[in-house]
């Protein structure tokens, strides 16, 4: 806090410096609000993602996020693809877009080779180039400076 102590003198001064202390609480407070809420507003399925290594992807809000779960299943930016029809469908319509937005698979580490394979075949034929695969970095990466 601040305070003023008038001197011997009966005048009093004009304080020249600003009292910040208020707007650091209201800071803080703040931040803790943001980082309490982040984790409830991120919305995804939930699948167990492989360990890699791998560079930190920069997502456009036009990227198409592609999950496959460990039975199989497949969504696309979380609403589920009931068959491949609508899956070929929703693929050739972004394949439209120019630029064309990248994909982004996420596949379960403990799904079949086989689905993922399956994906990227309706990926080809739909006529998609940028396709990207997410996974986790290894426990040791993330403590590295």
């Amino acid at each position: 806090m601040a305070m003023n102590v008038g001197g011997d003198s009966g005048e009093q001064e004009v304080m020249a410096t600003i009292n910040t202390t208020p707007l650091v609480d209201v800071m803080l407070v703040l931040l803790i609000i943001f980082l309490i809420t982040i984790p409830v507003i991120t919305h995804t399925v939930p699948v167990k993602l492989p360990k890699a290594n791998n560079i930190p992807t920069h997502n456009t809000p036009k990227d198409v996020t592609i999950a496959v779960t460990k039975d199989g299943s497949i969504f696309w930016n979380n609403a589920e693809m009931t068959n491949d029809t609508v899956l070929l469908q929703k693929i050739e319509q972004v394949a439209l877009e120019v630029p064309q937005p990248s994909v982004h698979i996420r596949g379960d580490r403990d799904t079949d080779y086989k689905a993922i394979g399956h994906v990227l075949y309706e990926l080809m034929r739909g006529g998609m180039v940028k396709v990207d695969f997410i996974t986790e970095p290894h426990q040791n990466e993330l403590s590295a400076p």
